[in-house]
């Protein structure tokens, strides 16, 4: 190794080390990828429904104008269980009350909120079905509700709007004023905070009311996010079925899959879409956590544009390393053929050799054979005294 070194000018020892710390910084490169992407729980649902694979996670966005209402959503709803059954996809789990998908939809919106001391007005987020399966923020106090409860009269608050109308935060179990109904706040979560989640719509006072409630008292133009996870046996099973059920209407609807956004294939896409992925014709306002989304794509294609120089750099290095050293080659097929068969049989006569010590090495351990050896030495003794004894006698004849 030291010899090796030696050999190499101080041109070739400078490109090696840029080599080694081009590679280092692609690996660190990879391995904060997978970092901010695993981060991003709100894109994993499909994960947490099911760790053995099999099931995707689909998020659809609608216009006002898409005229999406509760009627759409549980007629596609029973759409979907037929589509299972005609495609043999069954529950295996030996749980009865185990389901094969989840859903929720929401609407944006604004409403009024009292308490005995103050009254708010609150950006809302009006919920239906397991909302809080797939947006799992973080809880300071109480808990989430479903949209598909029976009571439609839970809030849930963020940490700004607690203070705000009962100056705490633990207050769960208290009551709220909405359009002069009563509503339990079942729980307080933490607003996500930060350069990000700001720009994408989460700076200001939010709360969580069933869509009911929304439609009612508050102030929404109709439901506009739709999220699924669902079986998908084969790849965009899912995305193809809730596009043909639910994507009629291209200007009006967009639909993806959450569950393969981050990989390296789309990220490589995103990059070809360079210049043309902001354009945008349809008249969708997206929701904070699509923003949020969206904005980790764009930071995690241009850390893969990164990615792919770091690895490019050595990688010729190594290509033209090769090339110099195939042209400056001393040997030939022939003679390489030549060794590895010279090799072959080197170690073939190895194997021989030490198969026979260790057959000799047996036999000598062995008690029979050394009995028998002890045997056949007695025998060949007692055959050389007959012989002497024989020329003894010949000898007295004689004389």
């Amino acid at each position: 190794m030291k010899k090796w070194l030696r050999s190499l000018s101080g041109r070739q020892i400078k490109l090696g080390l840029s080599a080694v710390i081009s590679g280092g910084i692609f690996l660190i490169l990879t391995g904060v990828i997978s970092l901010l992407a695993g981060r991003q729980t709100q894109q994993q649902a499909a994960e947490r429904w099911s760790s053995e694979g099999g099931f995707a996670q689909i998020s659809c966005f609608f216009s006002s104008a898409a005229g999406i209402s509760q009627d759409t959503i549980e007629s596609f709803e029973h759409s979907l269980d037929s589509k299972l059954m005609e495609a043999s996809i069954e529950q295996s789990s030996s749980n009865p009350g185990a389901r094969l998908w989840a859903d929720a939809y929401s609407a944006d919106g604004s409403i009024t909120l009292s308490s005995d001391k103050v009254s708010i007005q609150a950006d809302a987020l009006g919920i239906g079905g397991d909302f809080f399966l797939f947006h799992q923020l973080q809880l300071l106090n109480g808990s989430y509700f479903s949209g598909n409860d029976l009571m439609k009269d839970y809030v849930v608050l963020d940490e700004d709007a607690a203070w705000q109308l009962f100056g705490s935060n633990d207050v769960a179990g208290m009551t709220v004023n909405i359009g002069g109904n009563p509503h339990m706040v079942i729980g307080v979560v933490e607003r996500p905070k930060g350069r990000l989640y700001e720009a994408a719509g989460l700076d200001a006072t939010r709360v969580y009311v069933s869509y009911e409630t929304l439609s009612t008292y508050g102030s929404c133009s109709g439901i506009n996010h739709y999220e699924i996870v669902m079986p998908n046996p084969v790849k965009e099973f899912a995305l193809s079925y809730v596009k043909e059920q639910l994507g009629s209407q291209e200007r009006e609807v967009e639909i993806l899959e959450n569950s393969t956004r981050y990989r390296l294939e789309n990220r490589l896409k995103l990059l070809l879409e360079f210049g043309t992925r902001s354009m945008n014709g349809k008249a969708i306002i997206y929701p904070y956590w699509e923003n949020v989304a969206r904005g980790y794509e764009d930071i995690l294609t241009l850390m893969t544009l990164f990615q792919l120089l770091f690895l490019i750099y050595p990688s010729v290095l190594l290509l033209i390393w090769i090339i110099i050293r195939w042209k400056n080659k001393t040997w030939t097929a022939r003679t390489v053929l030549l060794g590895l068969q010279d090799k072959l049989q080197r170690a073939g006569e190895k194997r021989r050799a030490q198969k026979g010590r260790e057959e000799q090495s047996w036999l000598e351990d062995s008690p029979r054979e050394k009995a028998r050896e002890e045997r056949r030495r007695r025998r060949q003794e007692r055959h050389r005294q007959k012989i002497v004894e024989k020329e003894t006698k010949k000898r007295q004849k004689r004389k």
